[in-house]
């Protein structure tokens, strides 16, 4: 498959901790990939290998179907966790001046940043120094400097810390954008709500190796607890005595409950149309969160 980004079988180690085991997953053209894990388990850096920030002891990194170089690494989008801006510079000649380090002419480089910055909502602040901008207009800066070049491949850690709701939703506009032009998308997040809501597939790592990797509905089947939802002319109250049957949520005519091992979900269907109409009924997809604390146990 062409203009995929591949991570095959990395490992690598600080002195007599390994800190990533295998780790093998992809990034398809034009999807969003969610890279989800706590704190230690190797996001950072699997992300710094691929930039070629950090070698792996083994493994490789390759890009449309080749052993990713420098030149093509160049092509990248990278945006760090930590802030890597100069802070005593304005915030368009920042951006120019990245532009510009990518090969991009000054001509180029001053439209590519005017429109980032209109999409971003930052015209207003462009001639501010950095360090006069909050913590929150920084991080839309830092989101601009690894999007100003037109990058073919976009790897972001923790792209939205610090931002507050609104300008979640103007980042994951412009990402969505990228994605939909073709360019894979990979973006590390702690904000596991953000990360549901945005992605086409998702990669789970803890302890240095992969849990779980594939489409979000690939993994909400997989993982799909014997859970259920339903919804009937009256109240539901009586499902808590059926047996088999554990209730975790009841509104009225509406409940969510979990099903025994053996227990038949047509058993409690029949139990409800004998009790009157039934308005809907099925098995209710695990959340990201819940798949997520299901592969970390």
């Amino acid at each position: 498959m062409t203009n995929v980004l591949s991570v095959n079988a990395i490992s690598r180690s600080f002195g007599d901790r390994q800190v990533l085991k295998d780790v093998t997953f992809d990034v398809g053209a034009g999807r969003m990939t969610g890279f989800v894990g706590a704190n230690g388990a190797g996001k950072t850096t699997t992300m710094r290998i691929m930039l070629g920030v950090l070698g792996a002891d083994s493994g490789e990194v390759r890009w449309q179907g080749r052993p990713l170089t420098r030149d093509a690494r160049q092509s990248f989008g990278y945006m760090p966790e930590e802030r890597g801006l100069y802070p005593k510079m304005t915030v368009a000649d920042q951006i120019v001046y990245l532009a510009r380090l990518h090969g991009m002419s000054a001509g180029d480089a001053r439209r590519s940043t005017d429109a980032l910055l209109e999409r971003l909502g930052l015209s207003d602040r462009s001639g501010d120094l950095v360090e006069k901008l909050s913590l929150g207009n920084q991080q839309r800066v830092q989101i601009a400097a690894a999007l100003v070049h037109n990058p073919e491949v976009l790897v972001l850690d923790e792209p939205f810390s610090g931002l507050d709701p609104l300008a979640v939703d103007v980042v994951l506009g412009v990402l969505r954008d990228r994605a939909a032009a073709g360019a894979p998308v990979l973006f590390s997040s702690h904000q596991l709500d953000v990360v549901e809501r945005l992605c086409d597939d998702l990669v789970i790592i803890a302890d240095g190796t992969i849990r779980a990797a594939g489409s979000r509905h690939q993994l909400r089947i997989s993982h799909a607890l014997p859970r259920y939802r339903i919804e009937v002319g009256a109240d539901a109250g009586w499902i808590r005595d059926q047996p088999g049957v554990t209730l975790l949520e009841l509104d009225g005519a509406q409940a969510v409950f979990d099903l025994d091992p053996g227990t038949d979900d047509q058993e409690v269907l029949r139990a409800a149309l004998a009790r009157g109409p039934v308005r809907a009924f099925g098995p209710v997809a695990p959340s990201l969160t819940e798949i997520f604390r299901e592969v970390n146990q």
